[in-house]
C-alpha cells in the first residue's frame, strides 16, 4: 500500500498508513444504512465492527458482555469461602501488588467487605525490601491474625510464599501467567492459568476481582441478604484495566465506560482529591487515567510507601484522602527526577548496544526499581522494539520488561525462569518483570533477544502511524469529536482515531512547558485549528514547526475537546508531521 500522503517517512520517522480500499468502502456503507457520520464509520470499520452492529458498539452494556464468573476456575469456590469469612466475621488479610490494579484490586474487597461492616488488613509489600508477590515471611505473619488471605494481582507463581500460611487458607486473585504447577492456595482464580483456554485472558486483576465478587453477590442474594452495589466499584476497575494497558475490547470497553461514568461523580474522595491535585478540570478520560492518575497512584509503590495507593483508593474519609493525594503528588515529583536520570542513562547505554536488535535493553548500578518500567515503556516507544530495564544491586539485578503489539514478552520471560536464566521472572504479554544474577545477566540478555526474534521481534520497518483518513480544518467541530467518542473508550487493543490535515500553513507556534509546542494552524479555507504536541522536542518535529519558515505540512493526531477556563474548545493532539513540499500529495 503507497504511504498515505505519500509520507514514507515524517518528522517522527513514521510512514503514514491510510486506511484499505476494502475498509473505506465498509464505512461508506457503513454511513449510509446507520446515518453515522462518515468519518465516525471509518473509525468503527477499522475496529472491525460490521455495519449492523455499529449501534449495538456505540452503546456497550455489561448486562450483555459481562462474562459468567464461573467460567472462570476456582470461581465459584473463591467467592464461597469469601462468603464464609464474610458470615463468619472471620479476620481477612488483603495481600496487594503495589501498582494501580493491586491498589484497586485491594480497595475492591476491601470496600465491599466493608460496605457490609467488615474490616480487613491490608498489606502491601516494599518493592526494595521485599519485592514483588507474597514473600514467606510476610505470609507466615498473617497468617498468625487471620483466617483468611486474599492475594491479589500476584500469587500465581508463589509457591513457597502461600505454603508459609500454614494454617490459614489462601484465594489468588490474579492474571498473570501461570507456571506448570499452582501453588498451594485454596483457590487459584486467573484466566492466564496454564489449564484455563484464554478467552478472559485479557482481564487486569481488578476485573477478576469484580468478577468473583459478582459471583459473591449473587451467593448473598440467594440466602436472602442485600449485597454492595457493584456497579458504583467499577471506578477501580475502569483505573485498573486502562493502567495496566489491557486491551479495551468486549468486556473491557464496558468496564472503563460505565467506571468513566460513575468517576465522573466524584463519589470516591481518593480518586476526586487525586484529580484536583492533578489539576484535572473536567472528568477524567480514559487517556487521562493511564496518564495523569495512574502514574501518581503508581508513585507511592515506586518511590515511597508501598501501600499508599490502595490507601487512597479504599478510604472514605476526605481529609485522609486529601492528604494521600497530596502525599503522592509529592512522590510523583520525585519520581519523574528519578526516572529522567536513569532514562538519559538507560538511553545512552542501549545506543552504545545499538537499537537494530531485536530486544532494546539497559543495566546500571543502583538504578531505582521503582522506575525501571517507565524507563523500558520509553525505551520501547523510541524503537519500536521490546524492551528491559534492570537495575542492579550486589549479585542480582531487578527488572521490568515493556513490549510492542504481537510480542509476547510475559511468556519469553517466564520461559526464561523456567530454563534458569532467571532467579525469578514473569508477567503478562506487554509487561514483564524479571531477577537474574549478576553474572548471567548477558547470557539471559542474549538468550530472551533470540526468543523475542522468533516471534517477530526487531523485524518490521519504520514504524507507521495508522490514519483514519484526511479532515478539513472545519470539519473538526465539537460535534464530530463528541461522536466519535462514542466509539471509544481508546487505548491498547483499540488506537484512538487519528487524521490527518493535509497542506497546513502554521499561523503561529510557541514553545510551552518542558518541551512542548503549542500551535495554530488553517488550510486557508476554513477557521484556524488549534493543536499541542506533548514531547515535540524529544524528535526533529517540535524543531522543523517551531522554525517553519512559512512552509506547509501534513499534520496528524488525535482531536480532543480541551476544557480552559470554563471554555470547551476543540485542539489536535499532534502526534507527526511532514512537509507538504514537491512530492508530497
Amino acid at each position: 500500500m503507497n504511504a498515505f500522503l505519500g509520507v514514507e517517512r515524517s518528522l517522527a520517522a513514521r510512514r503514514w498508513r491510510g486506511p484499505p480500499e476494502g475498509m473505506l468502502r465498509m464505512a461508506e456503507a457503513m454511513a449510509r444504512q446507520s446515518g453515522l457520520a462518515l468519518p465516525l464509520c471509518r473509525v468503527l470499520a477499522r475496529l472491525g465492527v460490521a455495519p449492523e452492529h455499529a449501534g449495538r458498539y456505540l452503546e456497550p452494556t455489561l448486562r450483555e458482555l459481562l462474562p459468567d464468573p464461573l467460567e472462570l476456575r476456582d470461581a465459584d469456590r473463591a467467592a464461597r469461602r469469601l462468603v464464609a469469612a464474610l458470615n463468619r466475621r472471620e479476620r481477612v488479610a488483603v495481600f496487594a501488588d503495589y501498582d494501580v490494579d493491586g491498589a484497586a484490586s485491594a480497595a475492591l474487597v476491601l470496600d465491599w467487605l466493608r460496605l457490609q461492616g467488615q474490616r480487613a488488613t491490608l498489606y502491601v509489600p516494599d518493592r526494595i525490601d521485599e519485592g514483588y508477590g507474597p514473600n514467606p515471611e510476610a505470609m507466615a505473619a498473617l497468617a498468625r491474625n487471620h483466617e483468611l488471605i486474599v492475594t491479589v494481582d500476584c500469587g500465581t507463581l508463589s509457591h513457597e510464599a502461600i505454603a508459609a500460611a500454614e494454617g490459614t487458607e489462601v484465594i489468588v486473585l490474579d492474571h498473570h501467567l501461570g507456571g506448570a504447577t499452582l501453588p498451594p492456595a485454596l483457590a487459584v482464580v486467573n484466566p492466564n492459568r496454564r489449564d484455563e483456554s484464554g478467552a478472559l485472558g485479557h482481564l487486569c486483576a481488578a476485573a477478576v476481582v469484580f468478577l468473583i465478587l459478582v459471583r459473591a453477590n449473587r451467593l448473598l442474594r440467594e440466602d436472602g441478604h442485600r449485597p454492595p452495589d457493584l456497579m458504583e466499584m467499577l471506578d477501580l476497575v475502569a483505573l485498573a484495566t486502562v493502567a495496566d494497558v489491557a486491551p479495551l475490547t468486549g468486556v473491557n470497553r464496558a468496564f472503563v465506560r460505565q467506571g468513566l461514568k460513575v468517576m465522573a461523580r466524584r463519589a470516591r474522595p481518593g480518586l476526586a482529591a487525586l484529580s484536583d491535585v492533578a489539576r484535572l478540570n473536567a472528568p477524567p478520560d480514559a487517556q487521562q487515567l493511564g496518564y495523569a492518575l495512574g502514574p501518581r497512584i503508581n508513585a507511592g509503590g515506586r518511590v515511597g510507601r508501598a501501600d499508599l495507593g490502595a490507601r487512597l483508593l479504599a478510604t472514605r474519609d476526605r481529609d485522609e484522602a486529601q492528604a494521600l493525594a497530596e502525599r503522592l503528588e509529592q512522590l510523583n515529583a520525585e519520581r519523574r527526577a528519578v526516572e529522567a536520570r536513569v532514562q538519559e542513562a538507560a538511553l545512552a547505554q542501549a545506543e552504545t548496544r545499538g537499537l537494530g536488535a531485536p530486544l532494546v535493553w539497559a543495566a546500571g548500578e543502583g538504578w531505582h526499581p521503582g522506575v525501571v518500567g517507565i524507563v523500558a515503556a520509553r525505551l520501547k516507544a523510541q524503537t519500536s522494539r521490546p524492551a528491559v530495564v534492570i537495575g542492579l544491586e550486589g549479585n542480582e539485578g531487578k527488572g521490568s520488561g515493556r513490549s510492542v503489539s504481537g510480542i509476547d514478552l510475559g511468556a519469553a520471560v517466564q520461559r526464561l525462569a523456567d530454563e534458569g536464566l532467571l532467579l525469578k521472572g514473569g508477567g503478562h504479554r506487554m509487561a514483564a518483570g524479571l531477577t537474574v544474577a549478576r553474572d548471567r545477566l548477558e547470557a539471559a540478555m542474549a538468550r530472551l533477544s533470540e526468543l523475542l526474534e522468533r516471534q517477530g521481534a526487531g523485524a518490521a520497518g519504520p514504524e507507521e502511524l495508522r490514519l483514519d483518513g484526511l479532515l478539513a480544518t472545519g470539519a473538526a467541530t465539537r460535534t464530530l469529536v463528541e461522536e466519535l467518542e462514542r466509539a471509544g473508550p481508546f487505548g491498547a487493543g483499540a488506537p484512538a482515531p487519528r487524521f490527518a490535515f493535509a497542506d497546513q500553513q502554521i499561523l503561529h507556534a510557541r514553545r510551552v512547558g518542558t518541551g512542548h509546542l503549542k500551535l495554530r494552524f488553517s488550510d486557508g479555507s476554513g477557521p484556524a485549528l488549534e493543536a499541542i504536541a506533548f514531547g515535540a522536542f524529544d524528535s526533529p518535529l517540535g524543531a522543523a514547526l517551531e522554525n517553519h519558515g512559512g512552509g506547509r505540512f501534513h499534520l496528524a493526531g488525535r482531536l480532543e475537546l480541551n476544557h480552559w477556563n470554563g471554555r470547551l474548545r476543540v485542539q489536535l493532539r499532534l502526534e507527526d508531521a511532514a512537509p507538504a513540499g514537491p512530492g508530497r500529495r
